[in-house]
């Protein structure tokens, strides 16, 4: 029997049901059309009881206009408002993912199928930006484990690898070499079945937006924020340890683990501060941004200045 594993939090943590199930109308009185309404309402983001928490840590959700128009997209630009200006026409529909590696079931899945039957959640997770920023995200989607589950790696799959789509004509960023596209970025099989880890396929109920990686994107709430592979479009299972893209290009400043460290700084910064989107003044950065208590095990008598 599969078991979902149901973390015990404070009900405080928890974004407000009335405004959860309650999308529908606001999707109406925001003027959304039929496609919108139909997607939100799909399977793929029916909420379910399940949530997850975040310690003690007040985990009030930033609103809707600073979620979606302050973002890392680079594939849009690399301002923060670039990717709320440029993605509005970005085609998210139909979408594929292409399962690939050491696989039972590989092929190239159209995403509803990909996810269609999976436990859905609705989950507010602290977002921690390697610029030291940070917000809360009331997310929707689904736990990535279940999806592995449903995939079948063979046992010498030790990696999850995600690559997300190219294509400069949509995605204005690509047109320059500020990085080598496509992006990419990778997991430890430990890491990725974690429970906390997800794919995210909304935000306050409604489809993701374009400019915060629709219509499927990675979260990892106790790592950078730029292991979140966004509008993905291959996930691939592997023995070796993936190339992934901040890594390849600036390996000193980018780790692979990317777990949020206030006692490791960043070559050009501080790590031990952090600004929170829409408060007047900084706070202190958390070990694993506040996750301590429920990922720290997967690293034990790992040095996590050397493996940053």
């Amino acid at each position: 029997m599969h078991l979902i594993h149901k973390p015990d939090i404070p009900s405080s943590e928890i974004t407000d049901e009335a405004l959860f199930f309650g999308r529908r109308k606001f999707l109406s009185a925001m003027g959304f059309g039929g496609a919108a309404m139909a997607v939100a309402s799909s399977p793929l983001l029916a909420c379910t009881r399940e949530v997850a928490g975040q310690g003690s840590q007040d985990l009030k959700p930033n609103t809707w206009e600073e979620i979606t128009t302050y973002n890392n997209f680079y594939e849009f630009g690399t301002g923060k408002g670039d990717p709320s200006k440029n993605a509005g026409n970005f085609r998210t529909r139909p979408w594929t993912v292409e399962i690939a590696g050491d696989v039972k079931k590989p092929g190239v899945v159209p995403l509803e199928d990909l996810l269609r039957g999976l436990p859905t959640v609705e989950r507010v997770y602290r977002h921690r930006c390697v610029e030291a920023w940070s917000m809360v995200v009331p997310w929707n989607g689904v736990q990535l484990k279940d999806l592995i589950a449903r995939l079948e790696p063979g046992t010498n799959a030790k990696f999850v690898e995600f690559t997300t789509l190219l294509d400069p004509a949509q995605m204005p960023g690509q047109r320059s070499r500020v990085l080598d596209w496509p992006y990419v970025e990778g997991l430890r099989m430990d890491e990725a079945m974690h429970p906390l880890t997800m794919l995210v396929t909304g935000i306050y109920g409604r489809p993701v937006p374009n400019q915060n990686g629709a219509p499927l994107r990675l979260v990892v709430p106790w790592k950078y924020g730029f292991k979140g592979g966004k509008s993905i479009v291959k996930i691939r299972f592997t023995e070796r340890q993936p190339a992934t893209t901040w890594n390849m290009a600036i390996p000193n400043e980018y780790g692979f683990y990317a777990n949020v460290n206030p006692t490791v700084d960043h070559p050009r910064w501080s790590q031990a501060r952090e600004r929170p989107i829409g408060k007047l003044f900084q706070s202190p950065t958390l070990m694993f941004n506040g996750y301590a208590d429920q990922v720290a095990s997967l690293y034990a008598g790992m040095d996590l200045r050397r493996f940053y």
